[in-house]
């Protein structure tokens, strides 16, 4: 493929066009050059269809939107409200937790940023919570669930790394606690600065709250039992899931029932999932093709010139995954950059379990960078601020994401602890 035809489609990009169309179009066009059939590509997609794990992809995201639609995050936050609330800086730790529970279902960050910040916002500027802060909070809060089981992105790191989907969920438990944990004492720090008092604890409250989401909080726990159990693979926690989402938002809360609300929870998950199954199959087509070409060994090959140790080598990834990170969203970046650093990392010895948690947490890193930051286009939105105050007010969210980029990287214990 030339300079010329790659700056076209980088052109072509940047204007708007869908990247399944640019992908396709440079598959086709590559095929063509190297003389191969474009059938090649049709093979890919048909090899996607075959794979055991994909069902779990729609079945999870019918999940979330169906507890989205039926006021789950509503019920979450009373429960995160009345069990948080007493510690220092609680309601900020509150918004933390809700947001990441919310997200490992959600699976898109900004869902999440779309179904809590409204109600959050206006609770912690009345608590006295700085403005910076409380949107800096909750702008970063969007994608800390996306290490937790059932997030989205595993299942589809899994299918494209051909990696278990069962040790990646166990393997992103430690580093996204972690993380929860760095930025709730970073929150509980800035709340006793300011002099916010904890709300008083009140065992009837929580109680009350539990009986409200009780069923809500069962869904994660039997996930978790019935994955690292060894009862149900990903796909039949899946299919588990839907069931269960569905049958509580009709019958135990009775939020859903009207052939309307069904459409819609319906069509929000075909157009979720539909966009990035379509990116997908493309993509592996053209992934294919770079493959053919040797990219990947041609990279490896001027790595090898300056790089001697993992250490480089992960320092390295790191810089290139923020850039990365910068420039697409994760579904993507998933789909096109794993198949050409896997090999890379096995070359130097990087576990691709331990690979999959260091490049998932560059991503969620990216949602908070300019320019392709989702989390910053969607609360710029929610909360009508300019995207460069919303940057502002997430650097000291964005500098403690980076340590723990650092602690998740070097430990690789952090990720492989159940090994």
């Amino acid at each position: 493929m030339t300079f010329t035809v790659v700056a076209l489609l980088i052109a072509v990009a940047a204007l708007g066009v869908p990247l399944f169309v640019v992908l396709g179009a440079g598959s086709l066009y590559a095929a063509h050059s190297s003389g191969l059939d474009p059938a090649v590509l049709v093979a890919e997609m048909m090899r996607l269809a075959s794979s055991p794990n994909l069902m779990a992809i729609p079945l999870f995201t019918l999940a979330g939107v169906a507890l989205s639609r039926g006021g789950a995050p509503e019920r979450l936050l009373q429960v995160f409200n009345a069990g948080f609330g007493w510690m220092p800086g609680g309601l900020a730790i509150v918004a933390l937790t809700a947001c990441a529970f919310f997200t490992a279902f959600s699976g898109a960050s900004g869902v999440t940023i779309l179904a809590l910040g409204g109600l959050l916002y206006p609770i912690l500027l009345g608590e006295n919570y700085s403005k910076n802060f409380s949107l800096g909070l909750l702008t970063s809060s969007g994608s800390l669930g996306l290490l937790f089981p059932p997030s989205l992105v595993i299942l589809l790191y899994g299918i494209v790394a051909g990696v278990s989907i069962e040790q990646l969920f166990m393997a992103g438990l430690v580093p996204g606690l972690l993380l929860l944990a760095m930025l709730a004492v970073y929150s509980a720090v800035v709340s006793r600065h300011i002099g916010i008092s904890p709300r008083p604890f009140s065992l009837p409250v929580l109680f009350s709250a539990l009986r409200t989401s009780m069923w809500d909080l069962l869904l994660p726990v039997g996930i978790v039992v019935g994955l690292f159990g060894g009862y149900v693979t990903a796909t039949e926690a899946a299919s588990c899931s839907a069931a269960y989402a569905l049958l509580l938002e009709t019958v135990i809360h009775r939020r859903l029932g009207s052939i309307s609300q069904f459409y819609e929870i319906f069509r929000e998950t075909i157009v979720l999932v539909g966009s990035v199954l379509i990116i997908l199959g493309i993509a592996l087509g053209f992934t294919n093709l770079l493959i053919d070409a040797q990219i990947p060994m041609k990279i490896l090959e001027s790595l090898e010139q300056g790089v001697s140790s993992q250490l480089q080598f992960l320092l390295l990834l790191n810089l290139f995954l923020l850039v990365v990170g910068c420039m697409m969203d994760i579904f993507s970046a998933t789909i096109v950059v794993v198949p050409l650093i896997l090999p890379l990392a096995q070359r130097f010895g990087v576990d691709p379990v331990h690979l999959g948690i260091v490049f998932l947490a560059n991503l969620e890193i990216g949602y908070l960078t300019p320019p392709v930051g989702i989390n910053l286009f969607l609360a710029s939105q929610r909360f009508k601020e300019p995207m460069l105050n919303l940057f502002r007010a997430s650097l000291p969210f964005l500098l403690i994401m980076l340590i723990w980029l650092v602690l998740v990287t070097y430990l690789p214990y952090l990720s492989l602890w159940w090994k």
